[in-house]
Parts: C-alpha cells; structure tokens; sequence
C-alpha cells in the first residue's frame, strides 16, 4: 500500500516453499527447482536483488500483472484498502507514504469483525 515500491524485494531467505526459478535458458532449465540453502542465500551479497530480478523476469515472461498493476486495478475497482496500525508503527511508516486510497488505519482487533461480514476478503 505504500506510493514507492521500487525498493519492494524478494526474500527467499526462510522460505522452503518458494524455490528458485531461473526465467531464461532451455525449459528443462527453467523448470529446474534449484535446491538453494537458506545458508548459501544469507551469505551471498545482493542475493535478494538477483532473486527480485529473477521474479520480475518470470513474472513477465508468464504474463503475470505486476504488483503496481495489480495495486491499480483495485484502486479502479474501488476496494476499500485498510493498512494495519501496528505494522505502520513498528516499522516507524509515516501515513504519508501510503498510497491516498488507504481509507483506514485500524489494528486486528477492529479488522477481524469487519472481515467477518465481508464478501470477500484478502490479509496479507
């Protein structure tokens, strides 16, 4: 929800569940996993901009919207975009970094009965 999302990375670092893909070469290649250790990505300097360029790149190349363009379709859409308080102050986030769509800034506490009666809703 933040307005920049030029510095927003990837981090494989921990998560067993997102193995590595490699978006060019032959397609035995790139349907390879590559078995990184969590060792080998905390060691490696500039590790999260190789694996944030690798994911934009496989992401262009299946077709897949990118995260602003995804942004924009729910702004078109008029969601009702809601950030959560404590996040924002633990990470010492100003409001003015948000994108002006966000129309609250609310904790678990009053989210969790709004969600409950919504059609559809997204945590993240």
């Amino acid at each position: 929800l933040k307005k920049d999302l030029s510095d927003a990375m990837v981090s494989p670092l921990g998560n067993p569940a997102m193995p590595m893909k490699m978006p060019f070469g032959p397609k035995w290649f790139q349907d390879f996993d590559w078995p990184m250790p969590n060792l080998l990505m905390a060691g490696v300097p500039g590790f999260e901009k190789v694996a944030t360029g690798l994911m934009k790149k496989t992401f262009k190349n299946k077709g897949v919207a990118t995260v602003e363009e995804l942004r924009d379709l729910c702004v078109e859409a008029d969601v009702k975009m809601v950030a959560c308080q404590m996040t924002v102050d633990v990470f010492g986030f100003d409001q003015s970094e948000f994108i002006p769509e966000v129309t609250d800034y609310v904790g678990a506490t009053y989210f969790l009965p709004v969600a409950k009666d919504a059609d559809v809703c997204l945590f993240i």
